[in-house]
């Protein structure tokens, strides 16, 4: 597996590249260049840094985005120094790529190496009712930082049939076959006890990192 999973690294520790977890819930960019991480993110720096708005990078990607709702509202952030970021006190787990791809739940990107290439795709084989219809793709060489809710768990699909709730599921290799998974009675209640019947089934060599929620709860309403 080419990809690189980082999520157990010790407090403090310096990973290769420029990318390391300052701890659990907070990353560290060694920058000196320009790096695009989620707008807001930013708690702290040291040296000389400019941020700036990212717009959706074309006028495909602007229509992709709000058509399907995906995607994450970006930040260029520009200079030298130690840039630290971090969204809502959620896990972060780093990957580096080396000329491959995953597709990700747009919502868990904290941060990536500008020069990956992004786009926003159709799930294939997923359809409506699988609640994931598009998610963003990252391909290249490079760092991508993603959070998640909770201590996730990553599955290596080359060795079993493997399953994950469409909420659940925040980023896989883009080398898998996705489809959805019917073979539970329609009486089983799974995830909160909505009475979803789907979940996404990956076939083939790579990875599926699934978190420990379904993502925050909605509080009901009073009235």
């Amino acid at each position: 597996m080419r990809s690189q999973f980082f999520g157990n690294i010790d407090q403090g520790q310096q990973l290769p590249g420029h990318f390391a977890l300052q701890n659990s819930k907070m990353l560290r960019v060694h920058l000196n260049g320009d790096v695009l991480a989620r707008q807001g993110s930013m708690v702290a720096f040291q040296g000389q840094m400019e941020f700036d708005y990212e717009g959706a990078g074309g006028i495909g990607k602007f229509i992709k985005k709000a058509v399907t709702g995906e995607g994450v509202p970006l930040m260029r952030v520009k200079g030298q120094g130690l840039l630290f970021v971090a969204n809502d006190a959620d896990d972060i787990h780093l990957f580096y790529l080396e000329n491959e791809g995953i597709t990700v739940n747009g919502k868990n990107i904290l941060a990536y190496d500008s020069h990956l290439q992004s786009d926003i795709q159709r799930v294939q084989g997923a359809g409506i009712a699988a609640g994931g219809l598009f998610n963003t793709t990252l391909h290249g060489t490079g760092w991508v930082a993603l959070t998640t809710h909770g201590t996730p768990v990553m599955l290596d699909c080359g060795r079993a049939p493997t399953f994950a709730d469409g909420q659940s599921a925040v980023a896989w290799s883009t080398s898998l076959q996705v489809g959805v998974n019917r073979t539970f009675k329609a009486s089983a209640l799974i995830g909160r006890g909505s009475g979803e019947a789907m979940q996404l089934a990956y076939q083939g060599q790579g990875f599926v990192l699934v978190q420990a929620s379904e993502g925050p709860t909605v509080a009901p309403h009073t009235h």
